[in-house]
């Protein structure tokens, strides 16, 4: 009984306890679903399943014709997955020497037993041998390519355990080209590359497209992808800049601050109607590298005292007010003038004594243009600076790139206006313009008054397809009156045909503009040192104006020169030339002389089956067709072609006048002649006369024009 007793007493306890063990697990089973289930849910979930971020493609920077200026290009870190379910022993063995030789000639950094040992060691001796890195170096696309028809990596990433992480790179193709205007991108959040500066920080929401998200989940030991929220590609932007005249402005830009040794220096080539910015340079001398570069974007940013340049705001502020006119007279005496302890002074030595306003201003005369506004304004310097902020001088351009310098004009109640405030401002001095602003007011000369905001973007796109356009946008529809116009207009162009600026002259087309020289203050020493600033702007063609620009080159070396029409005049010039040049908008045919133009296109000599085809197919009659010649003479008659013999006999030298290049070096080259060729074009002339003898392997020079 007591045997009985003590097993029922036993198996009385182990059910007790089964029993409050059941209802422990119960009660913890039910205190997870009701309390902490979330928090448990959410864990298994990170652990067997993840968000991915899926990066969009930033969208490209393109110039008006919609050449790269920047753009994203994938670049990839190579790994090797030595885990990989289909990497056996016996394939890795198999061709692991093979593929050490190709990625040491891939890479050319080491020998094909180093990187054989290198894997062999990855494989096998380290406990860590998933996704070991095989080269430091990140390869584009074209690399990648070739890399996958390595051994092994050419089976795939499950069986050759080749991965591949992708990250994007910035590249600007044009390299320095308008790099401050473009912009760059910095490292954000996540590793994001978020655009700060230029045009990328601009328009930063419109290019970098929204993300998507790849969900993946661990099956059977694999991270798969189960589900995806595909991304969105950024829109691509267009520029208003020209890339021809883009590259001219840079290279006569620094053409000049090389010559004479000046810190730095920038230029902005414009359209007049619609305030395009075609053009913009900014380059700066760097200390470390010994030569310039696109280090600020002085155009936008660096606000500084103008010189000579304001003088165009207080002629049209005295026109404005009725106070004298282009021909009215003004008595500069000898070049020197006192305001109070202050001497004002002209650049010419002993003055120009009494000159007419006109005259003032075209040959720029400090103590006229001066002697003009006090003389005016004295009494009442409130109507002066009104004028000049009704010209729109004191406002900012509110340009979507960051960083605009803030316009300083000062009002007489500012408790540093003196008495000396008003002239001096009004030469040019006491005020803050950027270049870009101080064009703009001059754009808006050009224009017949109308102001226009300097635009960089024309379009979106969005895979080919325009999503939105910018418009040209109107800042002050008039700045002033129609009769201040006329004469401002005239006197710009005085300043080049009669004035400071006549080295710009030319016969071909005529320019309208502004000198200035202007000293500024230098950031340690304020104007105890002398430093200068060169500058000239204006507009092209005078008479019709079509492009605006200013020159600005800072701290010139002195000794070497620091006058605006002899630094910044010749750059401004340059880039007329070229845009001359290459605009035919400029140079339309006459109505007189188009009935002059021959009927049919200038046409090479040459053989005569190419040149068969091509008259052929623009329906031009040609006159003794049928003529047994292989190569023919070509010569233009109303609207006629027509054919001449053109004899080529052996030994002799062919005469290969009038021929295009690729003619010229057939013949001469078949005939046994060595040629070396000279400029472009047409051949114009040949070093050895037709017709004489020659041994072959002789050398001959074709000179083309």
């Amino acid at each position: 009984m007591p045997i009985k007793k003590d097993i029922i007493w036993r198996v009385g306890a182990i059910y007790t306890l089964v029993i409050i063990f059941a209802i422990l697990i119960v009660g913890r089973v039910v205190a997870l679903q009701l309390f902490e289930g979330d928090k448990w849910r959410s864990k298994a979930q990170s652990l067997s399943q993840r968000d991915v971020i899926v990066s969009a493609n930033r969208g490209d920077i393109c110039a008006a014709d919609g050449r790269l200026l920047a753009s994203s290009l994938p670049y990839y870190q190579l790994r090797m997955d030595f885990r990989a379910s289909g990497l056996t022993d016996s394939l890795f063995r198999a061709d692991v020497d093979s593929l050490a030789l190709c990625l040491s000639r891939f890479f050319q950094d080491k020998s094909a037993k180093d990187y054989r040992n290198m894997l062999w060691k990855a494989k096998y001796r380290t406990k860590s041998n998933r996704y070991f890195l095989i080269h430091r170096k990140k390869i584009n696309y074209i690399g990648l390519k070739k890399i996958k028809t390595f051994p092994i990596f050419r089976l795939g990433q499950n069986k050759g355990g080749l991965i591949c992480e992708q990250e994007n790179r910035r590249i600007q193709p044009h390299l320095n080209l308008a790099n401050r205007t473009i912009g760059y991108l910095l490292e954000g959040e996540q590793n994001q590359q978020i655009g700060k500066v230029g045009i990328e920080g601009a328009f930063e929401s419109d290019l970098k497209g929204v993300d998507g998200i790849s969900i993946i989940q661990k099956m059977s030991g694999r991270w798969l992808p189960v589900n995806m929220v595909e991304p969105k590609d950024g829109n691509d932007l267009i520029t208003t800049i020209d890339v021809n005249y883009q590259d001219v402005a840079e290279s006569a830009l620094e053409q000049q601050l090389v010559k004479y040794n000046a810190h730095h220096g920038s230029v902005v080539l414009m359209e007049v109607k619609t305030g395009a910015v075609k053009a913009i340079a900014n380059l700066g001398f760097d200390e470390k590298s010994q030569s310039y570069k696109e280090d600020y974007n002085y155009a936008i940013g660096e606000a500084t005292e103008p010189g000579s340049t304001f003088k165009l705001a207080s002629i049209m502020a005295l026109f404005e007010d009725g106070y004298v006119g282009p021909m009215d007279s003004v008595d500069t005496g000898n070049g020197v003038f006192s305001y109070y302890k202050e001497k004002m002074r002209d650049s010419h030595e002993g003055g120009y004594g009494k000159i007419t306003v006109q005259e003032a201003f075209e040959k720029s005369s400090n103590v006229g243009i001066s002697k003009l506004v006090n003389d005016h304004y004295k009494n009442k310097p409130r109507s002066f600076i009104n004028r000049l902020y009704e010209f729109r001088l004191n406002e900012p351009l509110g340009l979507a790139i960051k960083g605009e310098g803030i316009p300083s004009i000062k009002y007489p109640d500012d408790p540093s206006w003196s008495g000396v405030s008003l002239p001096w401002m009004s030469i040019g001095y006491a005020v803050q313009q950027t270049p870009l602003q101080t064009l703009t007011f001059y754009n808006a000369i050009a224009n017949n008054g109308k102001m226009m905001k300097p635009r960089f973007v024309k379009e979106l796109r969005y895979h080919g397809d325009v999503i939105q356009t910018f418009d040209k946008e109107v800042l002050k529809s008039k700045i002033c009156s129609g009769e201040t116009l006329k004469n401002v207009k005239n006197m710009l162009e005085g300043v080049v045909l009669r004035g400071t600026a006549r080295n710009l002259r030319n016969a071909n087309y005529t320019i309208a503009g502004k000198t200035g020289t202007a000293q500024i203050a230098d950031k340690n020493k304020g104007y105890k040192v002398k430093v200068y600033q060169a500058s000239f702007v204006g507009y092209f063609p005078a008479d019709d104006p079509m492009y605006s620009c200013i020159v600005v080159i800072n701290r010139p070396n002195k000794t070497k020169g620091f006058y605006g029409n002899q630094v910044a005049g010749p750059v401004f010039k340059t880039i007329a030339d070229k845009v001359y040049a290459m605009s035919y908008s400029m140079h339309p045919i006459k109505p007189d002389d188009a009935s002059l133009e021959p009927k049919v296109p200038v046409s090479l000599n040459g053989y005569k089956n190419d040149l068969d085809k091509v008259f052929d197919e623009l329906n031009i009659e040609i006159a003794n067709k049928d003529i047994q010649s292989e190569w023919v003479i070509t010569s233009r008659k109303d609207s006629i072609i027509e054919y001449k013999y053109r004899t080529i006999k052996k030994f002799m030298v062919p005469n290969v006048k009038g021929m295009g290049v690729q003619d010229a070096l057939y013949i001469l080259e078949n005939a046994g002649l060595k040629v070396r060729v000279k400029g472009l074009g047409s051949v114009s002339g040949q070093s050895i006369q037709p017709g004489a003898y020659f041994n072959k392997g002789d050398h001959i020079t074709i000179d083309l024009s």
